[in-house]
């Protein structure tokens, strides 16, 4: 039973990762961060500089340009979960007179998911191609000619978004709520999060697309997880193993219990229990994901200003003082927070040249 030990210590060290990285955000004297710190100074004096200049350039293209290698790691997962359980869990689960809809089930979960991923990729946030009535051209990012479109969406809190406020790159007035990315390089309205796996920003016009594309890419997950467990539990209560005995290393006999039970479906079904173990935990991530990101809609919040009402960055550092005082002025109300969701807000004059 060594695999099922070290298999659960490296399912606990990911889920204890998870849970620091989540506690220690935003936290700059933190122990974790003191101890990261030291740790890469050691590293740092170890590795040849040469070796570290590379490393920092493949992470700086990583995480701070816009490129496919989270999108196609993304496709990669995706395949192998689904190859795995076509290959194998649709096959005897067909034998076992599964339901076709429960079988089929993750199919059409990963024909709608692939269609907002090509929408979360592929409009921009600022207001793009996929927006009825189409914006013109000059519409889809903030710049100089089109600030006046967003300026008066959003009033300025006077705390984490100042009026007059001018963009250090685009050199465009700042509208409430919008934010320059670094990665994409142009200001976003609403701006929420850039994401490697969409490899776009998530913006105003296209977070209803991204909250879609986060429930069914939490629904496959889970849907596959089930449907392989049901198999696995059929398997056991088929064969009576719960029922049976095995002898251990000592020639003693001893009933069946639920690790023994884990180490023969492993042995048996490796493939398919290691999938299963894989989909539970990503199932466990994106579900925490897909709830904290219902609750930021619902409150009508960005992940961008919940970090920073958390952190104290910006405006708040001059103003530690009104930090736990700070109170959300967008909130409208769970339907009418939902309601911008759908249909974005922009100012009057956008909808004066529209009409």
């Amino acid at each position: 039973m060594d695999f099922l030990v070290l298999f659960l210590l490296y399912v606990l060290l990911v889920l204890l990762s998870i849970f620091l990285v989540c506690v220690c955000t935003g936290r700059k004297q933190s122990l974790p961060s003191r101890a990261f710190t030291c740790v890469s100074r050691v590293i740092s004096r170890i590795i040849p500089s040469q070796i570290q200049g590379v490393a920092h350039s493949l992470l700086h293209k990583f995480f701070h340009t816009r490129n496919c290698t989270f999108v196609v790691l993304h496709l990669i997962l995706e395949a192998l979960v689904y190859g795995e359980y076509t290959w194998e869990v649709f096959g005897y689960c067909r034998e076992l007179e599964f339901s076709g809809f429960f079988l089929l089930l993750p199919y059409f979960l990963l024909l709608v998911n692939v269609g907002f991923f090509i929408l979360c990729s592929k409009t921009d946030p600022a207001g793009g191609f996929m927006d009825y009535p189409p914006l013109p051209q000059t519409h889809r990012t903030i710049t100089q000619h089109n600030q006046a479109v967003f300026v008066h969406a959003y009033p300025y809190d006077g705390m984490m978004f100042e009026k007059g406020v001018e963009c250090a790159t685009c050199k465009v007035r700042k509208p409430a709520r919008s934010k320059h990315c670094g990665v994409c390089n142009f200001c976003v309205h609403r701006f929420d999060h850039h994401c490697v796996w969409v490899n776009n920003c998530i913006g105003a016009f296209n977070t209803r697309y991204f909250l879609i594309y986060l429930l069914t890419l939490t629904s496959m997950a889970a849907s596959i997880a089930v449907i392989t467990g049901a198999f696995l539990i059929q398997v056991v209560i088929l064969s009576s193993l719960m029922q049976g005995h095995y002898t251990d290393g000592e020639g003693q006999e001893h009933p069946v219990d639920a690790f023994f039970l884990i180490q023969h479906l492993f042995l048996t079904f490796p493939r398919i229990v290691f999938m299963l173990g894989f989909v539970l935990v990503l199932s466990l991530i994106l579900a925490s994901y897909l709830c904290f990101t219902s609750y930021l809609v619902l409150t009508n919040q960005t992940s961008n200003e919940w970090f920073k009402s958390r952190r104290g960055t910006g405006p708040y550092a001059q103003q530690g003082n009104k930090r736990n005082s700070y109170k959300n002025i967008y909130s409208r109300g769970v339907w009418r927070n939902l309601g911008e969701i759908v249909k974005p807000l922009t100012s009057p004059a956008k909808k004066r040249r529209l009409m």
